[in-house]
């Protein structure tokens, strides 16, 4: 399996041409901030995300950490919150291994707190393909090059399911999406629809949307109803997707929970 998740956690390892990533998606660094200006007051909890993320970097042993996007919370430019604890989280890793981050919607200014920062690099938000597997956010249609990797790696969408007992008591859990791309809106958007580009005649691989690493983040609900996805291409580009909790249980597919 290309991407293997980590049990217990948002957080999968993955083998690229350099070693091996630990892949997250959606930190959200600097959250409390944003919901403190819409009237929602949280206590910070910006040491745990930093211990959580070292902590998996302990446990997994990468030679890089790969962020699908959203490394920060504010779209525009990050205020003293946020930059404070960007600046101690990206060193903290740094100090122990690479961090590359494929732009997401929330990384709109990010370069001007990280780009003269040694061990890191930042790619757009079409995203990066690293030998056999794609990386991107999901904001945006990724790059066809990108697209026609054996497994493609999404974040942006936080899939999260609502999950009832016998006596109605709910509860919200974080899944793992994982199917087949179903390479006909990719063509359809890159294309005319007759495959004559080499690269869009490739898309066809495993397409795994990562469940948010910040909690607090909220998700798109796929077992409730009314609810929609957030990436231009989903629902319709995953054929057969199917769900994991965090703990690897298997749900089935997506839209039969």
């Amino acid at each position: 399996m290309a991407v293997e998740p980590v049990p217990d956690a948002p957080a999968a390892t993955v083998d690229i041409p350099d070693g091996r990533a630990l892949v997250v998606a959606d930190v959200h660094a600097g959250i409390e901030a944003g919901l403190r200006r819409e009237g929602v007051e949280l206590a910070s909890e910006a040491d745990q995300r930093r211990e959580a993320l070292l902590s998996l970097v302990a446990e997994t042993d990468p030679d890089r950490l790969l962020v699908l996007g959203d490394l920060g919370h504010a779209i525009g430019t990050p205020q003293r919150d946020e930059r404070e604890e960007l600046g101690y989280l990206v060193s903290a890793i740094t100090d122990r291994i690479p961090l590359t981050l494929v732009k997401g919607n929330h990384d709109g200014e990010i370069e001007s707190l990280l780009s003269d920062r040694e061990d890191v690099t930042i790619t757009d938000g079409s995203g990066v393909r690293l030998g056999t597997v794609g990386f991107a956010h999901g904001h945006t249609w990724p790059a066809p090059d990108v697209l026609a990797a054996e497994t493609v790696c999404i974040g942006h969408e936080h899939p999260v399911v609502r999950l009832e007992d016998e006596v109605g008591g709910r509860r919200k859990e974080r899944v793992w999406l994982r199917g087949a791309i179903d390479p006909d809106p990719f063509e359809d958007h890159y294309g005319d629809g007759n495959q004559t580009d080499d690269t869009l005649g490739q898309i066809g691989g495993e397409l795994v949307v990562f469940p948010a690493f910040n909690d607090l983040s909220g998700g798109t609900w796929i077992n409730v109803e009314g609810q929609s996805f957030l990436a231009p291409f989903l629902p319709e580009g995953l054929a057969d997707g199917t769900a994991y909790l965090l703990d690897g249980t298997r749900l089935g597919p997506y839209d039969q929970i």
